[in-house]
């Protein structure tokens, strides 16, 4: 073999070089069509929403602020009626207080599972847990129709629709999300806290609340502002329960409507194109900022205990 032949052989990439560039290539590929699909659905949504306040006498301002949706139809002034604010404080509504009704019980079954009964805690609820997740969203609305109406219809007066009905449905949603991230973030306490605070002489109710759950926290807020996430997206079981009804709520058990409900009823019986149309892609671009709003909240939260 000549120096020329050794040369090209030393120089030359080997199979596995040339395997691990093509797989470097792919993955690129991969991403780079991940973030075009995530742009791309991005630009239409908006597109389509801001063409709402294109050429009409519909501000951002009254949008957000005016209670009368009645899409097709206009006010003396001669603006459209397209206020979203029953929808928004619908939509906030149902997903902040289903938030803070499934938050304690989240946290006490994570407690019970990770702190206080691990092996027989795991054994019971961890199936509960997984069977929830499960269930489809038809079958909660079913089952939100068909028995938490009724009984808020009985026990509190009304048609049983509203947000109160809404906030029930959802708890039981997202229990399984919050319950599981407070898990994790309670097994990633690591175990010489624990066994510090104990040997300071702290009980262990005293070292579970001030030590495991506030070294969690973090992970705790993540799990709670995911579920959140969940609720304010979720459009099926809601609008069964809700009542679709585009007013301001009076109170928890009257008639309401989401930015999901409307989107769901309303999206087949427009003309793409149309005001009425066009005013449906704002609600759902208001979705989007809700949803990037969330994931930066997250990781905000992930920073912050990152940094302690």
């Amino acid at each position: 073999m000549n120096n020329d032949e050794i040369k090209a052989a030393l120089t030359s990439k080997s199979r596995s070089a040339k395997l691990e560039r093509r797989g470097k290539i792919i993955s690129f590929l991969c991403i780079a069509l991940i973030v075009i699909a995530v742009f791309a659905i991005f630009a239409f949504v908006a597109v389509r929403g801001i063409a709402t306040f294109v050429g009409t006498k519909v501000t951002l301002w009254n949008f957000l602020s005016k209670t009368a949706w009645a899409p097709g139809t206009t006010d003396a002034s001669g603006v459209p009626k397209l206020g979203a604010l029953p929808m928004i404080t619908g939509s906030f509504g149902v997903t902040l207080l289903s938030a803070l009704l499934a938050t304690p019980f989240a946290i006490g079954a994570a407690v019970y599972m990770t702190e206080i009964s691990p092996k027989w805690g795991e054994k019971i609820l961890q199936p509960v847990i997984d069977l929830l997740v499960g269930i489809p969203s038809v079958v909660y609305g079913f089952i939100g129709l068909s028995v938490v109406v009724p009984f808020i219809r009985n026990t509190f007066g009304g048609t049983g629709f509203g947000i109160l009905a809404g906030t029930f449905v959802l708890f039981v949603m997202i229990l399984p999300t919050v319950t599981s991230m407070t898990i994790s973030a309670l097994k990633a306490v690591p175990r010489r806290y624990r066994e510090a605070s104990l040997a300071l002489g702290a009980t262990r109710w005293q070292t579970i609340y001030k030590v495991v759950l506030r070294s969690a926290t973090p992970g705790i807020l993540t799990g709670i502002v995911f579920g959140m996430a969940r609720a304010f997206g979720e459009a099926l079981a809601v609008q069964m329960v809700i009542g679709n009804a585009a007013l301001m709520p009076k109170n928890l058990i009257s008639p309401a409507s989401t930015l999901t409900s409307v989107l769901t009823s309303g999206i087949g019986n427009t003309v793409m194109g149309s005001l009425e149309n066009n005013a449906l892609w704002t609600l759902a671009l208001l979705l989007l900022l809700m949803s990037l709003a969330f994931n930066l909240l997250v990781r905000w939260i992930g920073n912050k205990g990152a940094m302690k």
